[in-house]
């Protein structure tokens, strides 16, 4: 049964619309009905309301975040100290990453997406599309983060990370994971859960895997979630072994398209640009995971300028958004060695590509506070100190409310938190106990 959502109003705030719109509405409520904001309008225009409502003057009201690609699965190497050092890339993968999925449990990987996703709210976070790896339990992992999804009451879209690195009967395992997991999305329809289909990097999956990966995916109308030349590396051992580069692998399996994200980007070239544009790929970007890997910065002026969708992630480096756009606009200046480029490109991922990645697996209007669209809605705390508009409003999230403290968080109509107090019925001291003694035994199989 559906669980019906009362009518609720946030009154009085600076509503900052983003997306298409990008509307800067001092005094204005939004009025939400049935998991839907139903209606924009000044505050005065409310005055015989008399349901719920949140006051949000001295706030300023906005699209939930959209985080556009996600690996819930680290949130155990926080404080891990066991790891050897690494000197590049791929010493990284081996050491850490490669290590720490192989021990995951299922509980383990319950666990390492509830904390998150509890983070998630507090940073007004609503969306997030993950991409999970654990190679000693497969079956079933998808679920259980998608149980924790749903405690949360944010949105997700999961996937499994296929790659051969662990042998033909693990790679069976994970292709199966995620069509089980789709048919599920499609047998049980829901605006909170979506299902993409896992792929790790063209580096760790054989052309075989991709042909049947493209075979299953086909019918289910499934795109791809993908790491795609994050490293030189990658491309070096895709020209070495196929004779082509990565996003050109990627066209002649069938992998691109408007459905497919392609995360990282950092190292393609200008004819993969043009791939990516002409197939509608989305790519994310995600700076601060790529200056702590030292793998390089994505250029993507260039690619906003050939016109490819570009969004935010965060690479699991973070689930504040705001964090990660900052980061993304010093990156983009200290890669070009330019303090007046990027500035735009690395905000509008967030505040208007985001929503458009989203929305190509929801359609519920996502990343823009409009009538008709998903009620999802962070509430800062806010006032400007400086005349604010749609012509400035991007500086003023960059230098201003990146700085600020999310108050209340909404995703779907549903409070989730108010007055910086969680409202789901969680235990969030006795979760955190039990991550941590789930963290320490798989720290002592690492």
């Amino acid at each position: 049964m559906t669980k019906t959502i009362e009518p609720l109003l946030v009154r009085n705030g600076l509503v900052l619309t983003l997306g298409k719109t990008n509307q800067v509405l001092p005094g204005h409520s939004v009025l939400i009905e049935a998991a839907k904001i139903s209606r924009i309008a000044p505050d005065a225009e409310f005055r015989t309301y008399k349901g719920a409502e949140i006051q949000a003057r001295g706030k300023a009201v906005l699209p939930g975040f959209i985080n556009t690609h996600m690996h819930f699965y680290s949130t155990f190497a926080r404080g891990l100290i066991k790891a050897d050092p690494s000197r590049d890339f791929n010493e990284i993968l081996r050491n850490l990453w490669w290590r720490l999925d192989r021990k995951l449990t299922l509980e383990d990987s319950y666990m390492s997406a509830m904390i998150p996703l509890i983070d998630c709210i507090r940073k007004g976070t609503t969306t997030v599309i993950d991409h999970h790896a654990s190679p000693g339990a497969i079956r079933g992992s998808l679920q259980a983060i998608a149980n924790a999804v749903q405690e949360s009451g944010l949105r997700a879209a999961l996937c499994y990370e296929v790659s051969d690195r662990d042998g033909a009967e693990i790679t069976e395992q994970g292709l199966l994971e995620n069509v089980e997991f789709i048919k599920e999305c499609h047998r049980n329809p829901s605006d909170k859960l979506k299902g993409l289909f896992g792929l790790h990097a063209s580096f760790t999956v054989s052309d075989q895997t991709l042909k049947r990966a493209v075979e299953l995916a086909f019918p289910l109308n499934a795109g791809f979630h993908v790491h795609t030349a994050e490293a030189l590396s990658d491309q070096e051992e895709c020209l070495r072994n196929h004779g082509i580069r990565v996003v050109e692998r990627f066209r002649k399996f069938g992998i691109l398209g408007p459905n497919t994200i392609c995360a990282h980007c950092v190292h393609v070239d200008e004819n993969e640009m043009d791939l990516l544009a002409r197939t509608g790929t989305s790519v994310v970007h995600n700076p601060q995971s790529n200056m702590n890997n030292a793998v390089g910065v994505a250029n993507v002026p260039r690619m906003v300028e050939k016109g490819i969708c570009v969004g935010l992630g965060t690479d699991a480096m973070t689930v504040d958004m705001l964090e990660e756009a900052r980061s993304a606009v010093w990156a983009q200046r200290l890669g070009q060695r330019n303090p007046s480029v990027g500035f735009v490109e690395a905000m509008q991922a967030l505040t208007l590509n985001n929503g458009r990645i989203a929305d190509r697996h929801w359609n519920l209007g996502l990343g823009e506070l409009k009538a008709g669209g998903a009620a999802d809605i962070a509430i800062l705390d806010y006032i400007p100190p400086t005349p604010i508009g749609p012509e400035n409003v991007l500086g003023h999230i960059c230098f201003g409310l990146a700085e600020s403290q999310v108050d209340t968080t909404i995703c779907g109509g549903t409070v989730l938190m108010q007055a910086k107090e969680l409202k789901i019925p969680i235990d969030e001291e006795r979760i955190s106990a039990r991550s941590r003694e789930l963290a320490s035994s798989l720290w002592a199989r690492f």
